[in-house]
């Protein structure tokens, strides 16, 4: 349990720290950027299996770290346009 958590936060951390170089203007912290890459990967994991979007990029800690990846920039991405709308 332990070592999946620790897991989860550090493919967290990787994954919001490069949406947040890709989507610039984020600057979340460390602690911001494993909260938005875990969120990002429970975004990709809910929305892909909806869209019918196999991802099987050979699994594993790579693929986990893309998809989260992936559910990071959607997520800054829709809090961008909810932080200038709201401007």
């Amino acid at each position: 349990m332990l070592t999946a958590l620790i897991v989860a936060i550090v493919i967290g951390a990787i994954a919001g720290w490069l949406a947040g170089l890709l989507v610039q203007g984020t600057g979340f912290g460390l602690v911001g950027d494993i909260v938005i890459g875990i969120l990002g990967a429970l975004i990709a994991g809910v929305l892909f299996p909806k869209l019918g979007v196999a991802f099987t990029l050979g699994g594993g800690l790579l693929g986990a770290i893309i998809l989260a990846f992936i559910g990071a920039v959607i997520l800054l991405v829709i809090v961008r346009v909810i932080k200038q709308i709201a401007a």
